[in-house]
């Protein structure tokens, strides 16, 4: 029964946004190695020039990747055959806005925030709407495509292994787009009456790990 809500959430929660070329591509950390695998697969057909992976770890991912998931994602990127001096590191980041901010601060470190006109972000398919929200608050000056692993939802869970953790967070993400804008961290956006729904019956379900006091 519970389906059609998770399937909504899931749509929802994707841009759909058409790729195009763009001067940077940040890989959004998370337990989800898939980013990094998505990243590499964009660099490599000509996407972008160059790649910046931010994360430091939470606690759904600190026994998968212990040295950070930049460090495992910048890893990964190079064995797929991403070339190392075209991949900088932020392994700081706790949550996205640290993402998006931190991202910011180490291109300025390097020198390069002036070639910086538009980014591809690279992140778990139900993280795209927040993450778009977030980063056209906190870098209103650049273009933003989001994307990731194409991927439809029954192959994503079975790519994680774990249904109820995916659940979890897909309606932490969804009860984000409106928390963020509350407090200031990402942009406004419509939410449909469906998605509402959808959401308010997950909860009841009890899928409730993933939210956060509004």
């Amino acid at each position: 029964m519970l389906r059609p809500d998770v399937e909504t959430l899931w749509r929802f929660n994707q841009m759909d946004h058409d790729l195009r070329p763009t001067d940077l591509g940040v890989g959004l950390g998370s337990h989800d190695l898939g980013v990094a695998t998505h990243t590499a697969d964009l660099y490599q057909a000509g996407m972008f020039p160059r790649v910046v992976f931010t994360g430091a770890n939470a606690p759904t991912t600190v026994e998968r990747f212990p040295r950070g998931e930049a460090v495992h994602y910048r890893e990964h990127a190079i064995d797929l055959g991403v070339p190392a001096d075209t991949i900088l590191l932020e392994p700081r980041a706790k949550n996205t806005t640290e993402n998006i901010e931190f991202t910011r601060s180490v291109l300025a470190e390097h020198g390069l925030t002036d070639e910086i006109r538009s980014v591809t972000l690279i992140s778990r398919p139900y993280q795209q709407r927040r993450s778009y929200a977030i980063c056209r608050k906190k870098w209103p000056e650049v273009d933003v495509i989001c994307s990731s692993l194409p991927l439809e939802l029954d192959a994503y869970v079975a790519s994680i292994g774990d249904a109820r953790k995916v659940i979890d967070m897909l309606v932490g993400d969804t009860q984000r787009l409106w928390t963020y804008p509350a407090n200031d961290w990402a942009i406004e956006q419509h939410i449909p009456a469906d998605v509402i729904a959808a959401y308010e019956s997950l909860v009841h379900a009890g899928y409730t790990s993933r939210l956060v006091s509004a």
